[in-house]
């Protein structure tokens, strides 16, 4: 999967448009304007800024790389209705079930396989994720990310890391796999300078 064949469209936050090989993959999508607040608990987040393009001048997408399901600042109220459009969704087990029937559950070293024109094959592997630190996963709930390949070009691949820290997890995907093109996930909420505000993103 050459340089030469990659076209990447950074959409907004974690989202990116991927073409390659005439497939059309997005990742984590958001698309709500700015000005949106979610209340998750004794939190509430405020998006600051909108999407470079709608999901309508995007257009068809074959798959969608949805590293976790459970945030709104990685699947937002306009990315989880353009679900419908795509040709799959992978995610993670749990952000599956709570999808059905649209999607397909990945645990970390599982893979997904796309037909691309002319019979190329691509294959999607999840990766390990984490949050934050250690222990964080039975308050933050499960996130992936995932290694893209063709199988006549595996040692060109692309690695989206999903919402995670650094950790062995993601150092073990340096070693399985030779990649060549990264699209990291980064930045973070941050707490307003007031207190009562909302958190930010």
């Amino acid at each position: 999967m050459s340089n030469d064949h990659l076209k990447i469209t950074l959409v907004g936050g974690p989202t990116a448009l991927l073409e390659t090989s005439g497939l059309r993959l997005l990742t984590d999508p958001t698309f709500d304007p700015a000005g949106g607040e979610y209340a998750i608990g004794p939190v509430t987040l405020r998006k600051l800024s909108g999407p470079a393009l709608g999901p309508e001048a995007i257009g068809h997408i074959d798959a969608v790389l949805l590293s976790h399901d459970q945030h709104f600042d990685n699947l937002d109220r306009a990315g989880r209705a353009m679900l419908a459009q795509a040709g799959c969704i992978l995610t993670t087990p749990s952000g599956s079930q709570r999808l059905e029937p649209h999607a397909t559950g990945l645990t970390p070293w599982e893979s997904a396989v796309l037909s691309a024109p002319g019979g190329r094959k691509l294959r999607i592997t999840a990766t390990p994720a984490r949050h934050g630190p250690p222990g964080i996963e039975p308050f933050s709930g499960e996130v992936i990310g995932f290694v893209l390949a063709f199988d006549d070009q595996s040692g060109d691949a692309i690695y989206f890391s999903g919402d995670t820290v650094w950790f062995e997890g993601v150092a073990e995907v340096a070693r399985r796999f030779k990649v060549r093109t990264v699209v990291l996930t980064t930045g973070a909420a941050r707490v307003a300078a007031r207190g009562p505000d909302p958190l930010t993103m």
